[in-house]
């Protein structure tokens, strides 16, 4: 038995995995490629680069696969407008994004032909979505890593979202195994986004002190976080999150007004770029709930080759 194929819009990946987009530059040409490669969609991920970083990054990839490739990028970053059309020029397949709900970036991916792929957490803005002409959803549970916009499991709201809209409906938050891939799929999900697992690779661009927090976490590791993008966020345990809890926040250095509304508490790019650097005590590692289920650090492939067996092995006991 094979995985199904995904499906967004004229394009099709050959497994129905999609590599989250991890900002600051842990998801960058290097991962979405081997995932591109292996027959998943590679997602390089845009917040925190320049509009010239960024088509950099796409063409590096392109270079490497001629697999499905797109990018995230987060609404609320304030030059969103000018790195969707870096990554439209460079040759993109699809656009994700999150943190916020542009209208004009469906028009700009419609004019060139690439698929848009908006973050959802509600039956609401999922109509809208398709509205406006979404080629398919993403549903991001509460389980998930990085900003959360919605407090219901992927499971709970993956459900209503396929049912309010006639589009390809992806669901994100938790998924590690292929036994986890089995059940959203089951559950209505035609693919689904996993970032922690990938963010534990050997291409991922995280250093190695990162993905080794990622290998060492427990559950009672995995926390919220306040950010001042406005939203909560989800992240390993260390003393930079420790001072954010007690509202002892680091001051900013310099403010380069990289978010289109910040609060302001801290610089959250700053922190993002530092543990990035391998600064893991005054950095943020953002981390999805399943980051206490990633055990090892393997290379893409070996990582999708697990995911297909596990797969094959939770159908084959469901049909037993």
């Amino acid at each position: 038995m094979d995985m199904p194929t995904l499906t967004i819009g004229t394009r099709t990946a050959r497994l129905p995995i999609v590599q989250g987009g991890m900002a600051v530059r842990i998801s960058l040409s290097p991962l979405a490629a081997a995932v591109a490669d292996a027959g998943g969609i590679g997602v390089i991920a845009g917040s925190g680069l320049t509009p010239k970083e960024l088509t950099a990054q796409v063409h590096a990839a392109r270079a490497v696969t001629d697999g499905v490739i797109g990018v995230n990028i987060m609404v609320a970053v304030s030059n969103f407008k000018q790195l969707v059309h870096a990554a439209i020029a460079a040759g993109v397949d699809l656009v994700i994004a999150g943190a916020g709900f542009s209208r004009d970036v469906f028009g700009w991916c419609q004019e060139a032909g690439v698929e848009m792929v908006p973050i959802v957490g509600s039956e609401r803005v999922a109509k809208l979505s398709q509205r406006f002409g979404a080629s398919a959803v993403i549903v991001e549970g509460y389980e998930a890593g990085g900003h959360l916009g919605t407090d219901e499991l992927m499971l709970e709201l993956l459900p209503r979202i396929t049912d309010s809209v006639d589009l390809p409906v992806i669901g994100a938050g938790g998924v590690v195994t292929g036994a986890d891939i089995k059940r959203a799929l089951d559950a209505g999900a035609a693919g689904v986004q996993m970032g922690s697992r990938f963010a534990a690779t050997v291409e991922s661009s995280a250093p190695d002190a990162f993905k080794e927090m990622y290998v060492r976490a427990t559950d009672d590791d995995i926390i919220i976080t306040k950010s001042p993008v406005g939203l909560p966020g989800r992240a390993i345990r260390n003393p930079l999150t420790e001072r954010l809890a007690v509202g002892d926040y680091p001051p900013i250095e310099r403010c380069v007004t990289c978010l289109k509304a910040c609060g302001k508490e801290y610089c959250i790019m700053d922190k993002l770029v530092r543990a990035q650097g391998g600064d893991l005590t005054d950095g943020l590692v953002f981390a999805g709930s399943s980051a206490a289920r990633v055990h090892d650090i393997p290379t893409v492939q070996v990582l999708m080759d697990r995911l297909a067996a596990e797969w094959r092995t939770a159908g084959e006991g469901a049909a037993s």
